[in-house]
C-alpha cells in the first residue's frame, strides 16, 4: 500500500473531483484511464502527452508497470518515477488500473466489491474515494503514533 501522505491523498481527491465534474474518462486510453487520470494530477501532464509517452512502448498500464525501469530514460518510466515519488508503489498503480487492491476492497461492502467494473467511471470514482479514505486513516494513525513517541521521549 502507498505511503500515506497529505500530497498523495489530496491528488487522489482532486482526481475524484475532476472525474465527477466531467474530466475525460476512457479506460482504453493511457492518459484518460484510471491511472492516466491520477497521472495527470500527479505529473501535471496532459492526457495526450501521457498517451504519447505510453505508445513509445508496448502494453497497457499493467504491462508498462511490469517493464518499468527507473533508469531506462523512457518518458513513460520517468513519468511513473514521478508518480512513485508521491509515495505510490507500482503495485498501487496496477491495482488502481484493475480496481483490485485487497486492502481497498476490504473497506467496501461485499455487494459493491463484487460489482466493481474496472472500466466504469462511477466505480473508479468510488474506488478512489475509498482508497483516499483508507490512506487518510492510515496517515492519521501513523501520525498519532509518532506524536505519542515524541511525548514519551519528552517525558523521559
Amino acid at each position: 500500500m502507498a505511503n500515506p501522505n497529505p500530497e498523495l491523498i489530496a491528488a487522489i481527491e482532486k482526481t475524484v473531483s475532476k472525474l465527477k465534474n466531467g474530466s475525460p474518462y476512457q479506460w482504453g486510453h493511457m492518459g484518460a484511464c484510471n491511472c492516466g487520470n491520477l497521472a495527470q494530477e500527479l505529473t501535471k501532464l496532459e492526457k495526450g502527452e501521457i498517451h504519447s509517452y505510453a505508445m513509445q512502448r508496448h502494453g497497457d498500464w499493467n504491462e508498462q508497470l511490469i517493464d518499468y525501469c527507473p533508469t531506462s530514460g523512457y518518458p513513460m518510466d520517468l513519468m511513473i518515477t514521478r508518480m512513485l515519488d508521491f509515495g505510490l508503489t507500482t503495485s498501487d498503480l496496477a491495482h488502481l488500473e484493475r480496481l483490485s487492491d485487497p486492502m481497498v476492497l476490504a473497506e467496501m461492502s461485499i455487494e459493491k466489491r463484487n460489482s466493481l467494473s474496472k472500466n466504469k467511471k462511477e466505480d473508479v470514482i468510488f474506488y478512489m474515494i475509498t482508497w483516499s479514505k483508507l490512506l487518510r486513516k492510515n496517515w492519521l494513525l501513523e501520525n498519532e503514533k509518532s506524536q505519542e513517541k515524541k511525548l514519551v521521549v519528552t517525558l523521559l
